[in-house]
């Protein structure tokens, strides 16, 4: 048995580039970040943050969802899993890429072109809301906090 599951939580490097390639589905890359936070180490030593780039896939309606409303500086919540080609340059030197095709992901909340963006998506969509009376509730009467005994109940 084997596994091959990525989860990252990063912010998108740029606009994703949208192709439609001949078979028809449409394919959406970009890069995205994320960073180890800066530490110092029990010796004194201070580590720097260091940020990883991975190269994000989606394809399908991932692809379509990602076109229309994935930006530049986006949160993004992604699961997925690694896939790894190669190829020759123009040079005959053989090339490695390693990249994240996505199974899903969720776009996450910060910064205001995020919250534009929601808007958006909440102004081109049609949301009917009904809201049912809300009854008052009454006082009720005779109400004794206390037991049979005559002790007061805390509550």
């Amino acid at each position: 048995m084997s596994v091959n599951k990525v989860i990252l939580l990063g912010n998108v490097g740029r606009d994703p580039d949208v192709r439609y390639p001949s078979q028809g589905q449409i394919v959406a890359t970009f890069p995205l970040a994320t960073s180890d936070r800066a530490y110092r180490t029990q010796a004194g030593t201070q580590v720097p943050e260091r940020t990883e780039w991975h190269n994000i896939v989606m394809w399908g309606r991932n692809a379509e969802v990602a076109e229309k409303y994935v930006k530049k500086g986006n949160r993004l919540y992604i699961e997925g899993r690694l896939r790894t080609r190669n190829w020759e340059d123009k040079n005959k030197i053989k090339r490695y890429i390693t990249e994240i095709y996505v199974d899903s992901f969720e776009m996450l909340g910060g910064g205001q072109r995020q919250n534009e963006q929601q808007n958006d998506i909440q102004d081109n969509t049609t949301v009917q809301q009904v809201q049912e009376p809300v009854a008052t509730p009454q006082p009720q009467q005779n109400v004794q906090n206390t037991t049979a005994d005559g002790e007061e109940i805390p509550f």
